[in-house]
């Protein structure tokens, strides 16, 4: 074998070994990453269950306030027992960032009962959730919903009153500049103790 012939053989070699190892690389980081992608996903799933759960059970505050406090496109504010204390908290849903947090304040014992301003405790409900501007976290219905497809979802100055169902759309994403593909989540969830405000009309 000629020199040359052994440098291009070397040369070969090296090529595939560099080949191999680029492949080796890109296919540990298509794993480590749909790893992660599953464990963020569970995590999220376990967080939007409970979120499902505190707004399925609202109930009148421990001011006599009404059940659905305020609403919009990415903000939540009901009351509900969450920890079923016997006590009615102020539950604060909301997005910042990448994660979503649950603001939690507890009525004053005074009589009458008040809530103070602003969320006493912060808890992490969801992470790595990439909804934009243009991809609300929160969609609202009211009680003729599905029949009535074109008033709803509701828009633009909601009443709360009319709220009866409400849909959580999450987008998940653990790296968004590397990663095109988002997963998406969501989930319907009707205000059961509303329908007494149903009757009562």
């Amino acid at each position: 074998m000629t020199l040359i012939e052994a440098l291009m053989a070397v040369a070969i070699f090296a090529m595939g070994i560099g080949g191999f190892t680029l492949l080796f690389s890109k296919t540990w980081q298509m794993n480590a990453y749909t790893f992660e992608m599953g464990q963020s996903s569970m995590a999220v799933s376990q967080g939007m269950n409970n979120m499902v759960d505190y707004i399925r059970r609202v109930r009148q505050g421990d001011d006599g306030a009404y059940p659905v406090q305020s609403v919009s496109g990415n903000e939540l504010t009901i009351f509900c027992d969450y920890n079923k204390d016997s006590i009615t908290e102020r539950l604060h849903f909301y997005k910042s960032g990448t994660d979503i947090f649950m603001g939690v304040t507890v009525p004053n014992s005074t009589m009458p009962k008040t809530y103070p301003a602003g969320d006493q405790k912060i808890i992490t409900i969801a992470s790595r959730i990439v909804n934009n501007s243009s991809t609300p976290i929160f969609y609202y219905y009211n009680k003729d919903y599905p029949v009535d497809t074109i008033n709803n979802p509701l828009t633009g100055s909601i009443d709360v009153s009319v709220v009866r169902l409400i849909k959580i759309f999450l987008q998940i994403n653990i790296d968004p500049n590397h990663a095109p593909d988002n997963i998406n989540m969501q989930n319907f969830v009707e205000m059961r103790n509303l329908n007494d405000y149903d009757h009562l009309k």
